[in-house]
């Protein structure tokens, strides 16, 4: 039954914005080992850090690949655009570090075990927001 509300279009954004995002969360898990284990950075400054890097290439990426049937082409658009993706994006930071927190805490794993976790629970809520909001 759900596979008859995703329309062919939407299932290739979805699929498109995970490609992204799986790129993404890999570049953000080499920018957190490089910051906290190379540069000696506290994890949760090193994550917020990492994060807010990723949040600038998926834009870019998502706009140009995933979302480019709405993209922002023109100068204003572009940048309302990246202002929203990074509101969307960063009611997401605290949530994402909030989790990394826990796991490290609590779980006991590695900062890069706990972020790559929290990266996929916060997944969902990033591209709802983005879908409808940022190039709804």
């Amino acid at each position: 039954m759900a596979s008859a509300v995703v329309t062919p279009a939407r299932r290739q954004q979805l699929v498109r914005f995970f490609l992204v995002g799986v790129f993404a969360a890999s570049i953000q898990q080499a920018l957190l080992w490089l910051f906290n284990d190379v540069g000696g950075l506290n994890y949760i400054l090193a994550a917020a850090i990492a994060i807010e890097c990723t949040i600038l290439l998926q834009y870019v990426l998502n706009n140009a690949w995933t979302f480019h049937r709405s993209q922002h082409s023109d100068l204003r658009e572009y940048v309302v655009g990246l202002g929203k993706t990074n509101l969307v994006r960063g009611t997401a930071i605290p949530l994402q570090l909030g989790l990394l927190y826990a796991f490290v805490t609590w779980g006991g794993v590695v900062p890069l075990v706990g972020n790559g976790a929290a990266i996929v629970i916060t997944g969902l809520y990033r591209y709802a927001l983005d879908a409808h909001w940022t190039w709804g």
